[in-house]
């Protein structure tokens, strides 16, 4: 193959793992909506950010390990996207909600 198509190719398998976190991200958005945390999509839809209700730095939800996690605390906390309620859950409870 040559390196100009393997470079298009890689450019639109990207594109697709972007627009992919994106659609995951914004489901786990609204489902946080639904348990009354507000969220932000960030970074074009590559990053959440949760606001604390009181004091404390915001939150910073990435999906990670392959597209198979919701990320958050540099990695050390995780849940399963395929999880998307329990995920907010979680995150409400680790925001103080």
């Amino acid at each position: 193959m040559n390196p100009m198509r393997a470079a298009a190719e890689r450019l639109a398998e990207l594109r697709e793992q972007q627009e992919s976190e994106a659609r995951l991200l914004g489901a786990l958005r609204e489902a946080l909506l639904k348990v009354g945390v507000r969220a932000e999509l960030r970074d074009n839809g590559t990053a959440m950010i949760i606001p604390r209700p009181s004091v404390g730095l915001p939150v910073w939800v990435f999906v990670g390990f392959g597209g198979a996690y919701f990320s958050w605390q540099s990695a050390e906390k995780r849940h399963p996207v395929a999880d998307i309620e329990g995920a907010a859950k979680v995150l409400a409870e680790y925001v103080g909600r």
